[in-house]
């Protein structure tokens, strides 16, 4: 790893009381608090000529010498893993994700993602993203199952994206819901931001945040659940989990918003419609329902 020009600093008396890995945040703003307590835990930082812990206490006066490490450069690795084309031209790739995949690296996953697949079946894609998301215009959570698109090339990434960000790419998701939802249809428009006490979640119950708009059709009533079919005009994070959470209907199997535990969450990104660069006519791509949802399904009392 390459070693960056060091740093030393004093510390002013204006910063007494300060934790030592929060002065460093301080001075190194552009660098995650946990890669400045990396460097903190490999010796790169000494105070008064010694090692210590992110959770000193700086009483000031203390000399701080900072030898920041340059991060390793980062690539998706090929990986021999299988995986389902729906639909491929010379700009875009269609996948059906399995539910439990990770998209791309990220906390906890560096290996076995969609990304590592992706870079061993085909030999070209997109680098607008960066080298660690190859091809990925857009995403799924981990639990969710269904249609993702692929870019093969920067210009087919950039007109994706200004598909989805026009809101002219057509996104329709199955979703099993907890309770008997009363409307036949309905429209959902309430923002959505980050939960402030759980922070591994989003929620559209604070008046405030991004918006959002989430439509549904029931397509099925059974005991106890509701059958939806949703299309969604924005793509916001954990959207359609957060919106239905919010109306009491939870997605089943949903446990971070609120629904009984199950094998996984009922979502399922079944269409999709775009137009893609390398074709004349607008494309629309179906994810068939898995068949762990199908047998789910076919457990329930129909009424």
């Amino acid at each position: 790893m390459a070693v960056v020009v060091p740093f030393t600093f004093d510390v002013l008396s204006d910063d007494a009381g300060k934790r030592l890995d929060h002065y460093l945040q301080a001075h190194f703003a552009e660098h995650s608090r946990s890669r400045l307590q990396s460097w903190i835990r490999g010796g790169q930082v000494l105070v008064n000529g010694a090692e210590a812990r992110a959770s000193l206490v700086l009483r000031g006066g203390e000399r701080v010498d900072v030898s920041p490490v340059a991060p390793p450069p980062l690539a998706a690795t090929a990986e021999d893993l299988p995986i389902e084309v729906l639909y491929q031209d010379a700009a875009v790739i269609a996948i059906n994700k399995p539910a439990g995949l990770v998209v791309h690296a990220g906390a906890g996953a560096h290996s076995g993602t969609l990304v590592n697949r992706l870079v061993h079946h085909f030999q070209s894609l997109s680098n607008v993203g960066g080298e660690l998301r190859p091809g990925i215009v857009h995403r799924l959570d981990r639990g969710t199952s269904g249609v993702l698109l692929v870019a093969r090339n920067d210009a087919a990434h950039r007109a994706l994206a200004e598909q989805f960000a026009g809101r002219t790419v057509e996104k329709t998701y199955l979703a099993l819901v907890e309770g008997r939802v009363p409307a036949e249809s309905g429209r959902i428009t309430t923002p959505i931001a980050r939960d402030p006490v759980r922070r591994i979640r989003m929620t559209a119950r604070l008046g405030q945040g991004r918006s959002a708009i989430t439509e549904y059709r029931v397509r099925a009533r059974f005991h106890g659940f509701t059958y939806l079919e949703i299309r969604i005009g924005t793509g916001r994070t954990h959207q359609i989990r957060a919106h239905l959470s919010s109306i009491g209907h939870a997605v089943a199997g949903d446990r971070l918003y609120g629904a009984k535990a199950g094998e996984r969450i009922f979502l399922h990104a079944w269409r999709i419609g775009f137009q893609s660069p390398a074709a004349s006519a607008r494309v629309t791509v179906e994810a068939p329902l898995p068949e762990d949802l199908e047998r789910w399904l076919g457990e329930l009392t129909i009424i």
